[in-house]
């Protein structure tokens, strides 16, 4: 028994059936409704809401009917999309060419009587029926006939919505995963950006601040004492003789060189203090809070944990240059101006001392 031609535009229709998402899918309430209704109003002991897919039947629901699927060749919904404006009636399958010698008509389920409302698509794609059958010959009358086409149409309603709801379910999914990539991305742009201002305020070698972080931090720090009245000192460290260990032992042992002065520095400083190197062997030290007596106290503890520490390539001492805001120093630039005399002094009176900026 040859089985229905293939529409005219079945590739089309496939692609319309396969939008839907509905094959293979678990059963429904909404659907097992519908069958049950177009059992009832037919009077029918089978009822069904069949797909047709490339190669088979497949029943969304169904009613009176044990099986999930079968072939394509054998459905008789098979040739009931070949007309989507029309409602296949076979009153009698025995009688009729099409079905005579059907398995399904010669055995198990016993078809003979069916009728069939194609579920068709706003743009005029027949994906299947709603169909009912019956074990003998008999007829629909005109009310049975436009109910099932009703409910015919409740299928596709069904399935539109069904469509709708799984196309906004993936909207939604997809708007969550553009949220989250641009979460991730505005994370390593933040994350870009900090490694790029720690980079531009960070010296490369003893990755303490720069003099251009150093500065803005002064001009922070100066505001800030000159606003609320409170003390605010600087100190500025020279290694001396630091050429002489570039012209022994080589750029490599100056680098190990003020690597080891930044890690001295570092353990010795207060966490309110900022640390940076000011300029080739030169290290600046900004004191919040300190006066006088303290930033000379601070100061004379860097130098002597500099003279006293191991040292591969050869001792090292420091000169250093202590100025503290006052009247006498009343802007950021007399500060500067005030630590590097006092840092000039020490290093006139024969080096690693400390120097303190009079006034």
């Amino acid at each position: 028994m040859p089985g229905a031609p293939l529409p005219a535009n079945e590739v089309e229709r496939l692609d319309s059936l396969g939008s839907f998402g509905v094959l293979d899918s678990l059963p429904e309430q909404g659907y097992d409704d519908i069958v049950q209704i177009a059992s009832s109003i037919s009077d029918s002991p089978i009822a069904l809401i069949s797909l047709i897919d490339e190669n088979r039947q497949w029943f969304k629901a169904r009613v009176g009917l044990d099986v999930p699927e079968t072939a394509r060749d054998l459905a008789f919904c098979g040739h009931a999309i070949l007309h989507p404006d029309d409602m296949l009636i076979v009153e009698d399958a025995l009688e009729d060419d099409r079905f005579a010698t059907n398995p399904l008509v010669l055995s198990d389920p016993n078809i003979r009587f069916y009728a069939g409302a194609p579920l068709k698509t706003s743009s005029g794609l027949a994906l299947g029926t709603l169909c009912v059958i019956d074990r003998i010959p008999r007829e629909l009358d005109e009310n049975q006939i436009q109910t099932l086409q009703a409910l015919a149409r409740q299928v596709m309603a069904q399935l539109e919505l069904r469509r709708a709801i799984d196309e906004l379910n993936e909207s939604a999914r997809e708007r969550e995963a553009a949220r989250q990539q641009l979460v991730i991305s505005k994370q390593q742009l933040e994350a870009a950006n900090e490694a790029l201002a720690k980079e531009s305020s960070t010296d490369g070698l003893t990755q303490l601040a720069n003099r251009r972080a150093f500065e803005l931090k002064l001009d922070e720090e100066f505001d800030r004492a000159a606003r609320y009245g409170t003390e605010l000192s600087l100190i500025l460290l020279d290694a001396d003789h630091f050429k002489a260990i570039n012209d022994e032992f080589g750029h490599s042992g100056g680098d190990q060189t003020l690597k080891r002065l930044a890690d001295i520095l570092t353990s010795n400083t207060r966490l309110s203090d900022t640390l940076a190197r000011y300029g080739g062997e030169e290290f600046g030290i900004l004191l919040p809070n300190a006066g006088r007596r303290i930033a000379l106290e601070l100061a004379e503890r860097f130098r002597g944990a500099i003279e006293n520490a191991d040292w591969e390539f050869r001792p090292m001492t420091v000169s250093v240059g202590v100025a503290t805001r006052s009247d006498f120093v009343q802007t950021r630039r007399a500060l500067v101006d005030a630590a590097d005399r006092a840092l000039y002094d020490a290093k006139s009176e024969g080096r690693n001392r400390v120097a303190q900026a009079s006034g």
